[in-house]
């Protein structure tokens, strides 16, 4: 037989992005890794740099970058670095994104608009990607705008474990924000001892940002404790309208439940004041000290992470983390 046989070791490395490097860290922390040193700062006109410290040749990379604000930039950083990792001959490229910028630019509500999604996925396919990670994306269907694999993983874990300690369960209420997601309160359901459905009639306005109307609750909440359950809280808008609804027709109180905490002004007030027992988010995205309040905890979504990428990486399985129905 010709050539050369070896027996090669694979060598996984975690890079981040300058986003939200204490995740990043908190990742390697449970990977029992270190984040690989890089250099990266923005020329005066805006423009990035970046650079590894060290060789990425033959490495499987994973690049973890949560878009936060300024989301633009954040994007633009991760491709860079998407870029760099391709010219330096890494073997593999994964993006690493808790929460998918743009991800509910999933589809046209109008004539002659994007599909922002769409696009995020085919810049990091073009920088060179060769696999995506994601948590909890808006739409499930965006996982086939990528072209390659894509490892969509559910918070959902991390939560229910903790809110089965804060309700009772014999008197609970899964409560879906609309009807859109009520498939997603359905596994909730399901996840505590089949708790009864409901969820908010509203009417949202396409022609503009963060607007919707909270009208009715569809289904019994009457003296119920209520998990009001999303993927992610913006403005807070839509949220604290239903749950005041919902203290309305009768709840005994309500606890909101969501993965992602964007919390854009004026989420902190809205969401402080509305009357929920509690706001749990997981840290997709960093809260600053400004955005907290007293009702909210926050869940590390580190442990979850890293236990997808162990997987990926030793080809094992990540369906295998959601009782294999991921």
């Amino acid at each position: 037989m010709t050539g050369i046989i070896t027996t090669g070791e694979k060598r996984l490395i975690l890079v981040s992005g300058r986003a939200y490097p204490e995740l990043a860290a908190a990742v390697g922390e449970e990977l029992q890794t270190g984040v690989l040193p890089t250099t990266a700062y923005d020329f005066a006109n805006g423009e990035i740099y970046v650079r590894f410290n060290e060789s990425v040749r033959g490495c499987d990379a994973f690049v973890i970058q949560s878009h936060t604000e300024p989301i633009n930039k954040w994007v633009v950083e991760q491709l860079i670095m998407i870029d760099a990792l391709k010219r330096a001959s890494a073997k593999r490229i994964t993006v690493v994104a808790p929460f998918y910028p743009y991800g509910r630019q999933d589809k046209k509500h109008l004539g002659r608009e994007p599909i922002s999604a769409r696009l995020m996925s085919d810049l990091f396919k073009a920088a060179g990607a060769d696999r995506l990670m994601s948590v909890d994306l808006h739409a499930a269907q965006a996982q086939g705008f990528f072209d390659g694999p894509v490892d969509h993983l559910w918070a959902m874990p991390v939560l229910v474990d903790y809110v089965r300690t804060r309700v009772d369960l014999s008197n609970v209420a899964v409560v879906s924000p609309d009807a859109g997601r009520i498939r997603v309160a359905e596994k909730w359901s399901q996840k505590l001892g089949g708790a009864p459905l409901a969820f908010i009639h509203k009417t949202r306005d396409t022609t503009r940002p963060n607007v919707a109307v909270a009208n009715r609750v569809v289904g019994d909440v009457v003296g119920r404790e209520c998990v009001l359950v999303d993927d992610l809280i913006d403005t807070g808008g839509t949220i604290a309208e239903a749950v005041k609804v919902l203290l309305a027709s009768g709840a005994k109180d309500v606890i909101v439940v969501a993965t992602h905490g964007v919390l854009s002004d004026p989420a902190t007030q809205r969401l402080s004041e509305c009357g929920a027992r509690e706001v749990v988010v997981t840290n997709t995205l960093p809260i600053v000290p400004s955005k907290r309040f007293d009702k909210l905890t926050i869940l590390s979504i580190a442990p979850l992470l890293a236990r997808a990428i162990r997987e990926v990486f030793d080809d094992g399985s990540v369906t295998s983390l959601f009782d294999g129905v991921a």
